[in-house]
């Protein structure tokens, strides 16, 4: 699943996201969702999430439900 739902998007889901100083290099960070920050069912550049760490990112890969 690619991130841009957010019903595929839930906390204690592992994903891969890219925060916003990685956008050019599109350097993915693995991490557990904490918080779904986006509030619409679709967007396409990704869901916005927290991560248990803080770490702040677009779900660009969502790797375990």
């Amino acid at each position: 699943m690619d991130g841009r739902e957010q019903k595929d998007v839930r906390p204690g889901l592992t994903v891969d996201i890219v925060m916003k100083q990685d956008q050019r290099t599109g350097r993915l960070t693995r991490g557990v969702v904490k918080d779904v920050l986006t509030k619409s069912p679709h967007h396409p550049h990704g869901i916005k999430v927290r991560l248990v760490t803080g770490e702040v990112g677009r779900v660009k890969e969502v790797i375990s439900h």
